[in-house]
């Protein structure tokens, strides 16, 4: 499948440095709804009015038929919050909740690595969903009592796709010699970047998001307690053709997203002239892959991945089963998937994890699991 504007080179690195990954962590809010809750809440707002018969037809197709998704953690104690839609309230939902939704991730990796917040050397954070100065970096690194010379990194505007350029950058903090442990953490508050209209888009884009944070200890050297799992090559597309498939853009001081019927095409498209550049430089095939830790955008688009890359629904279970239970987290799902797949003892060898969102843009990352 061509791709629109996109006959340009893949960037692929080769990666000159080992990277473990020696600690993974999740977190999400401890509130959790259904489809059946959202459209409850939704037929009972205010917004039900506001909008017209399409809306709702489109609503009720959503959130009361299979669209892959069962239920998401949202940062809010009532899905009548949800439906409170002004720049102060958004902004305050992230304030209190991404913080938090951050450290707590990042704990349970710095647990999970059989570190000590001290170790940690350099910290990268991402978010598409909220704007804090200074960055989520500032509280994280007081809520984890990271030291305070540690070289901290707040990235934004990179969407669902975040995750493996946050990995990037901390591949290039360890080859610097100047770190021994990144910790990486993707957190997305989706509620607080809730907006509603007539377009099609922005009302399906509101059925699939979920609140989540992920995070992962990134060092130069195994952890001998754990599994081995070693970062070894990376490459990305960037595709600015293709920006208004899918974006953020600010209305009356609110982030509204941008999603079109072409997203699953373009991720589709995009991944697999991804994959082809690491695994030709590789020598490998896609048969050679062990384990497929695959950002789900929704259910079209895993349907897509599955057809473009040739694959079965069973090697993209691990994303499946992750959409169904949280939703699109946008750049931190990526860390559930990678989780599950761990605990599951995924069969070892070479993994591929890869990750699309805004730009259009398409991250992928081999992995060689022993």
């Amino acid at each position: 499948m061509s791709v629109r504007g996109s006959n340009r080179k893949v960037n692929r690195i080769t990666s000159g440095v080992c990277m473990f990954i020696n600690g993974l962590g999740t977190a999400n809010p401890p509130y959790r709804y259904s489809k059946a809750d959202c459209w409850e809440a939704f037929k009972t707002s205010k917004w039900f009015q506001r909008l017209d018969l399409r809306s709702h037809m489109i609503m009720e197709t959503v959130l009361k038929k299979d669209n892959g998704i069962e239920s998401r953690s949202l940062a809010v104690e009532s899905l009548d919050e949800v439906f409170s839609i002004d720049p102060d309230t958004l902004h305050g939902r992230f304030l209190d909740n991404a913080p938090a939704l951050g450290a707590t991730a990042g704990g349970a990796a710095l647990k999970e690595a059989g570190i000590d917040a001290s170790a940690i050397d350099g910290v990268v954070i991402s978010t598409c969903t909220g704007y804090l100065c200074p960055g989520l970096t500032s509280y994280v690194i007081e809520r984890l009592g990271l030291r305070t010379d540690v070289l901290a990194f707040d990235l934004v505007g990179q969407g669902c796709a975040a995750a493996l350029p946050n990995w990037r950058l901390a591949e290039a903090l360890l080859s610097t010699g100047s770190c021994l442990n990144v910790l990486s953490i993707c957190v997305e508050v989706s509620s607080a970047a809730m907006y509603l209209d007539n377009d099609p888009g922005v009302l399906i884009s509101a059925c699939l998001f979920g609140d989540g944070a992920g995070a992962a200890v990134l060092s130069r050297h195994q952890n001998p307690q754990r599994r081995s799992i070693e970062w070894k090559g990376f490459a990305s597309l960037i595709n600015p053709a293709e920006r208004d498939a899918l974006f953020f853009e600010t209305r009356q001081g609110m982030l509204r997203n941008v999603l079109t019927r072409t997203v699953p095409r373009l991720a589709a498209g995009h991944a697999q002239q991804v994959l082809n550049t690491v695994l030709n430089g590789a020598n490998l095939k896609p048969e050679d892959i062990s384990a497929w830790i695959m950002h789900a955008g929704g259910r079209d688009v895993l349907i897509a991945l599955q057809n473009q890359l040739k694959i079965t629904t069973e090697d993209l279970h691990y994303s499946a089963d992750m959409l169904r239970l949280y939703g699109n987290m946008s750049s931190a799902f990526i860390y559930f998937v990678l989780q599950a797949a761990l605990k599951d003892n995924a069969k070892p060898g070479w993994w591929w994890v890869s990750s699309f969102g805004a730009g259009f843009s398409c991250h992928g990352a081999l992995l060689k699991a022993a």
